[in-house]
This record gives structure tokens, sequence and C-alpha cells, in this order.
């Protein structure tokens, strides 16, 4: 590993411990083959069950050769498993805006700079590929968790669109399509507490606020309403 990036809420600032994810990554200096693969697996397995218990760690493991190319899949330990992930645009954005090394070159050492307009295009993409594939799934928004982060994903993704700049998850819990009601309990949650929300009408609220943004920017999920 040459360089070790840090990327999301702790590079923007907005870090809760036990509800956000730490999120990673690693600049290695060659393919990650299958062999590694086994053995970050072994390693993350360990890290999970001990040092890092409790932190959420997730880590995509870059081959410098492929980093400047957006479509790319690399290996991605994520909720516990090791699987093939691009390193986004908006990651992207957030390594070159906010993040920072803690071993090796600073991330704008080895990217570009992201312009507003390619924030733009970022945020674009991500709500017209995984969000317009969850839309036509209205069953998975009965997830509480899928629920939280589909209403402050969508807010992010029609700011960042708007503005050309990243919105903390915290900040976009204000700009969330959703009653007040449901907006506090996300703050609680956001917070750590222990707060349930009604689990049907959540599940409604986030699928619909994901169908109206993700058909406002051209991809129209089947039955989307008016």
């Amino acid at each position: 590993m040459r360089d070790l990036l840090v990327a999301g809420s702790l590079a923007t600032g907005d870090h809760r411990p036990g509800v956000s994810d730490l999120d990673l990554v690693a600049i290695t200096g060659g393919p990650v083959t299958p062999q590694r693969q086994a053995a970050l697996t072994v390693l993350h397995q360990r890290l999970d069950a001990g040092a890092a218990h409790g932190l959420k760690l997730g880590c995509v493991y870059v081959d410098e050769a492929r980093l400047a190319d957006p479509r790319a899949a690399h290996p991605t330990w994520t909720h516990g498993r090791l699987v093939r992930r691009i390193l986004s645009g908006i990651t992207r954005a957030e390594l070159t805006r906010h993040g920072f090394a803690v071993r090796g070159r600073a991330p704008g050492a080895l990217l570009p700079v992201m312009t507003d307009d390619d924030v733009r295009a970022a945020a674009r993409a991500e709500l017209t590929g995984y969000w317009a594939w969850a839309a036509r799934r209205p069953w998975i928004w009965l997830d509480p968790e899928l629920a939280d982060l589909g209403l402050t994903s969508m807010a992010r993704g029609r700011h960042a669109v708007r503005t050309g700049r990243l919105l903390t998850k915290s900040a976009a819990v204000e700009q969330a399509a959703a009653p007040e009601r449901l907006r506090s309990e996300l703050h609680a949650r956001r917070r750590g507490e222990a707060v349930v929300s009604p689990r049907w009408g959540t599940a409604w609220i986030a699928w619909n606020d994901c169908r109206r943004t993700v058909r406002s920017f051209g991809d129209r999920p089947p039955g989307a309403a008016g």
C-alpha cells in the first residue's frame, strides 16, 4: 500500500462515532490479486471483530495504474464483505475537496481537481444509477436504514446538481423531503439515539421522494407519480 486516504464524513467534518461509516481509500502499487484479496478479507474480519469493532470501516483498494479510469472496479471492503466497486465521482470529489492522507501522498497529488460541473455530473450518475435501480424496487424501502439513506441521499443529490457542491449528511436532513416529525427523527438517529419511525410510512415517503428525484434527472421508474 502506497497511500491511505480518508474520504466520507470524517473528511467533511460530519463524522458521528457509532453512526457514521469510516471511509478509506488505499492506493496500491499493483493489482490486488485473488491471493491478496483473500488476505484482505481475513485482515478486515479480524479488524471488524477487534480494533475496528463498531467503526463501520470500509476501504476501496485502488491499483494506482487504474486510478484515472472512473469505470474501473476495485476490491472494496464494505459492510462485512469484499466486493468490487468503482471509485465513484462523489468519493473522488470528497477526496479532492476535503480528504486527507494518513499515509503517503495527499489526495490532490493523486487525483485531478473536481470542478463544480464534475460534481454535478457525479451526482447525476448516482441518481440515475443505483438510485434509479432502487426506485424500481419498492419493497426494499421497508428497510429502515435504506429509507433514511434514501432521504438524505436525494437531498444531497439535488443540492450537488443545483450548486456543484457537496452537502454533509447531517445538513441533508434539513433539506430532506419529509415531514418535520420525520426530519426530527432522522436528526435523532444521526445523533445515535434509538428512535424508531413508522416503518411503512417512512418507506412510502422515502420511495416516493426517490422516484420524483430520479424522474427529474431523466429516468422514469415505472408507476412514477406526476
